[in-house]
């Protein structure tokens, strides 16, 4: 699953979500990766966060929260 939305405030902007099964090797849990590119360039974000999926609903409530 992998999903690109525009960064507003940005021309080229996008963010990107993405889950990563194994992203440090074998046995590392999957993760939601969160990259932010201000080129447009969703393969290779300047910024980005790994969210585990274990913590992925609480982080889904603060960030729904912060509305």
């Amino acid at each position: 699953m992998s999903k690109t939305i525009p960064l507003s405030g940005t021309k080229n902007g996008v963010i990107s979500v993405t889950k990563l099964e194994e992203p440090y090797g074998e046995g590392s849990g999957t993760v939601a990766s969160i990259g932010i590119s201000l080129s447009g360039d969703a393969q290779n974000p300047e910024w980005k966060v790994h969210i585990p999926l274990d913590n992925l609903e609480e982080v889904i409530k603060a960030l729904s929260e912060l509305k």
